[in-house]
């Protein structure tokens, strides 16, 4: 405080002032943080113990927190203690309450988007000037990330923010002053309901600062619309783009449904917007949300990055983006491909999970050990029959006729010969037993998806798939259902034969991870190895 009024400027001072209502912000405590140091006193109190220092320092600083928060009963208690202790202020901290704002306010920004610098000024009583710049992030949520406060004229700092850039997609436009401070509180509001908390050099010590010179702002503004958007409107928007030319290669239902996904991201999240994208959209989008909040098989997951560069180049013609900039925001696709590709095949924590992780409530590490317990034995059919796995061979194993119903042993025979045909030609005998155990089963569970009419080598393709498919690490290499297919034939996929030989077995009709047969009785030795090496990896967090 001393150096502060030595300087005779007044943003020295007002800048320890706002540090210390920062430091004793009720907003910055949280349920959430494990921190053991030892609290500080509350701010009334801290305030009482200055008003009991008779020094020039501590009188000018309790003048500050008082204008600063606006409390007119601590305003007059301070003005009344400093007029008896002889101290003189100088006339623009004993009248913070006459300061006034500027007539004119403005943004600044940049055409993709991510956020824009609020600007407004301030005149104290004595005619010093301040420029204030809040910087409102929207990828993050449309909240306050940073904010500056200068010495000088809000016009000298608009001419110095147009001088020291030369990128033509950076812009400075007027704003009404109400509008700006209606955005900028819902902003600081809203930020500061994050946890963790957005930190920089200057922010939030800054923030009591910046909070007085908004409110100096006319009130009744417009802040932030965020766009509503309906399910059919999302709809919508995916069949134009699916219908555009710059979607020739989306071709699958997999594409449609990563589309689907990735437009909820850009309604339901940052501005609302999903025709904006950025690179650093980009970033958010492929390394952290959909790895954390799309629960789905990774050869799924993996197709992202190609609907995405769709996206964005759809997104652009429709906004006039510059080419230039539509170039950088597919080169941001290309350079966090690796890294989207690499999160979607780790272990991860996914939806409340992973928030919970982030707040410190639940060891990261214990969690993602007890979900892939239950992952691999789910796998297998249960823990028990996890903790029981064994890496044996499965034998050369005759067909069990005994378990087919009478009147489908012909269609089943059809099958039978088929299934062996392929696993002799393509795969070994595991896999053929794996397949005739499974052909057994499903006609015994529900001899109705044999009486039904239809291709034998269409089911035989089927009862094939899921085998390898179970045996296949996701993700990984192998025979390729295309080359599977093209054995038998036959084009297309065969999920929907399959989910009728998982429902007569009894498995899972559905899994995002890939279908599962839900018993070692069809897996193969070399996938049972497998599954028992991350089985003893997961059971200790600290392996």
């Amino acid at each position: 405080m001393a150096e502060a009024l030595a300087t005779g400027e007044p943003l020295g001072l007002l800048d320890v002032a706002s540090a210390f209502l920062s430091a004793t912000d009720p907003r910055r405590d949280s349920p959430f943080r494990s921190d053991d140091a030892e609290p500080l006193p509350p701010r009334e109190e801290l305030v009482q113990a200055f008003l009991h220092v008779p020094r020039l320092e501590a009188s000018a600083l309790v003048a500050a927190i008082a204008g600063l928060t606006g409390d007119r009963v601590l305003r007059a208690r301070a003005h009344r203690e400093i007029a008896l202790r002889g101290h003189v202020l100088p006339r623009w901290l004993t009248e913070l309450d006459r300061a006034r704002t500027a007539d004119r306010a403005a943004e600044f920004g940049h055409v993709l988007g991510d956020g824009e610098s609020l600007l407004l000024g301030v005149t104290l009583a004595d005619g010093s000037e301040l420029a204030v710049s809040v910087y409102v992030d929207h990828n993050l949520g449309t909240v306050v990330k940073d904010a500056l406060v200068v010495p000088g004229a809000l016009p000298d700092l608009i001419v110095l923010m147009q001088e020291t850039t030369d990128d033509p997609d950076l812009g400075i436009s007027e704003l009404a002053p109400a509008d700006v401070r209606a955005r900028a509180t819902e902003a600081i509001e809203d930020g500061a309901r994050l946890f963790p908390p957005l930190e920089t050099d200057t922010w939030p010590a800054n923030r009591p600062l910046v909070e007085w010179a908004v409110g100096l702002l006319p009130a009744g503004g417009q802040g932030y619309q965020r766009p509503e958007w309906s399910s059919t409107d999302r709809e919508a928007l995916a069949v134009r783009v699916l219908g555009s030319p710059f979607a020739t290669d989306l071709t699958d239902a997999h594409h449609r449904e990563l589309l689907g996904d990735i437009l909820w991201f850009g309604t339901d999240y940052g501005p609302g917007d999903p025709l904006r994208w950025s690179p650093v959209a980009v970033e958010l989008l492929l390394v952290d949300w959909i790895p954390r909040k799309i629960v789905a098989d990774a050869r799924l997951l993996a197709k992202a990055p190609d609907v995405l560069r769709t996206l964005i180049r759809f997104a652009h013609a429709e906004r006039g983006i510059r080419p230039e900039l539509t170039a950088e925001t597919l080169a941001a696709v290309d350079e966090f491909e690796p890294e989207h590709q690499e999160a979607i095949r780790s272990p991860r924590l996914q939806g409340p999970d992973a928030l919970l992780a982030t707040l410190g409530v639940l060891d990261p590490d214990e969690l993602l050990a007890e979900q892939a317990q239950q992952e691999l034995a789910r796998v297998v059919g249960g823990a028990a029959a996890l903790e029981e796995l064994d890496a044996e061979p499965l034998p050369d194993e005759p067909f069990a006729w005994e378990r087919v119903p009478d009147d489908v042993h012909g269609r089943v025979a059809e099958v039978v010969e088929l299934v062996d045909r392929c696993c002799d030609a393509m795969l070994d005998v595991e896999h053929r037993t794996a397949t005739r155990r499974l052909v057994a089963a499903a006609a015994e569970g529900d001899p109705e998806v044999f009486r039904r009419r239809g291709r034998s080598d269409t089911l035989a393709a089927a009862a094939c798939w899921l085998v390898v498919r179970s045996n296949q690490q996701a993700g990984g290499g192998g025979l390729t259902t295309k080359e599977l297919m093209a054995h038998f034939g036959l084009t297309g996929s065969p999920s929907q034969r399959g989910t009728a030989l998982l429902k007569a077995i009894g498995a899972a009709a559905y899994d995002p991870a890939g279908p599962q047969l839900g018993s070692p009785r069809y897996l193969t030795s070399e996938r049972r190895r497998q599954l028992i090496a991350a089985r003893d990896a997961s059971s200790d967090p600290r392996d």
